[in-house]
């Protein structure tokens, strides 16, 4: 049984990427708490961080820093912020948003963007990684995770 991660990463549930390479995808959640909030997941399905390979682990970390850092400018947010919640889906993620303060954190602060306001969001990332020179892991396409 597949999860939803691995479903929108195979392009049969929709998503918004940003990033895709060998081992990850990142990609908007549908329920941000701030303008660029993105889900960095692994393309294989590992149910929780401590069960995760240290390979795959510390790929995750590079691609959250450089997203990021991305964001922190692109949004013009002093810092960017990072959680590893595990739940919801039992599929491995890391959430990586753009943050003025730790209440930004917290699961409370979900929004429920329409979605032109997530694509536009996202296309503002995409843009920034890609200013970042790291566009050769933005996908061509918002809506895929396919590798150029």
């Amino acid at each position: 049984m597949s999860t939803i991660f691995t479903k929108i990463i195979e392009g049969e549930i929709p998503g918004r990427f940003v990033w895709a390479d060998e081992v990850c995808v990142a990609f908007a959640t549908i329920e941000p708490h701030t303008d660029g909030h993105v889900l960095v997941v692994p393309r294989v399905e590992v149910d929780s961080y401590v069960d995760a390979p240290d390979d795959v682990v510390a790929h995750l970390a590079v691609v959250a820093k450089r997203i990021g850092a991305a964001q922190a400018r692109v949004f013009e947010a002093p810092r960017a912020g990072i959680v590893v919640a595990g739940y919801g889906v039992d599929h491995l993620h890391l959430h990586v948003l753009p943050i003025r303060s730790e209440e930004d954190l917290s699961f409370s602060s979900a929004r429920h963007p329409e979605g032109p306001e997530l694509d536009a969001a996202m296309e503002r990332l995409r843009s920034g990684l890609v200013e970042d020179d790291w566009g050769e892991f933005v996908p061509a396409r918002l809506d895929s995770a396919a590798l150029a």
